[in-house]
């Protein structure tokens, strides 16, 4: 069975809430040889986008998403045991993520796939008010604070977030990458909420930050709703009448 395969039959399982049918396929995999790695980033990821589209989109219900979401988080630490570990690089990483089951998910296994290539984790989770993070970066003094994804109504509070650390210089040379969720669904919504860095997912994270080890400051742009406002007012202006000759 190739991961394709073993791909369309974990979905099988975890939307119908086959715990222990979705334990035993992994296991299997696990046994034929594929790695912990292969599963996360091949099985257990794509089964959470998949999650997060269909539920969306109102073709399962909540019920399934639960169901999907629980066994997702069961097979995703079962199968951090798995995971090889690199020589410690000597980077550091703080996670935190927006409110829901997924954002949780998709942060906690980035913060697995991280720590097995050698760099120390902080996985804070979500609902972690931002003064409290903001202690976190000054006491770890992290090379990234990775935020991953959020409902629409959390983007403004990440602005906020990064906006404030940016303020008062917290750890200044340190990226601040956002990934996945709501970030993938709005183009451009990375750079409006003045992230350093975006990637889809956790394995594009690795290489992005790999291939961006030093910050580079960003302009402040104008919001586009400001954009939009001023364009309309301008637009509105009455103009002069014409001269008569």
């Amino acid at each position: 069975m190739d991961i394709a395969e073993s791909f369309a039959q974990y979905l099988e399982h975890v939307f119908s809430g086959r715990r222990c049918e979705a334990r035993e396929l992994i296991q299997g995999t696990l046994d034929r040889g594929v790695s912990a790695r292969t599963l996360l980033q091949g099985v257990v990821w794509p089964a959470m986008v998949q999650t997060e589209k269909l539920y969306g989109k109102g073709r399962i219900s909540r019920l399934e998403e639960h169901l999907a979401s629980r066994i997702n988080r069961m097979i995703a630490d079962q199968l951090q045991a798995h995971l090889g570990r690199e020589p410690k690089n000597g980077l550091r990483l703080v996670v935190t993520c927006g409110d829901g089951e997924i954002e949780e998910l998709g942060a906690q296994m980035t913060a697995d796939l991280f720590e097995a290539e050698g760099w120390s984790v902080w996985f804070l989770g979500s609902g972690i008010p931002n003064d409290e993070v903001l202690q976190m970066v000054h006491k770890v003094r992290p090379d990234v604070l990775c935020i991953y994804g959020t409902q629409a109504c959390g983007v403004p509070n990440i602005r906020r977030l990064i906006d404030m650390l940016r303020q008062i210089n917290a750890c200044e040379q340190m990226q601040i990458l956002v990934a996945g969720g709501v970030f993938n669904r709005a183009d451009g919504l990375a750079d409006e909420v003045h992230a350093d860095l975006y990637a889809p997912d956790a394995r594009d994270s690795l290489k992005i930050v790999l291939e961006h080890p030093v910050r580079v400051p960003k302009p402040d742009l104008p919001q586009p709703g400001r954009r939009r406002k001023r364009r309309k007012l301008v637009s509105n202006k009455p103009q002069p009448e014409p001269a008569t000759v």
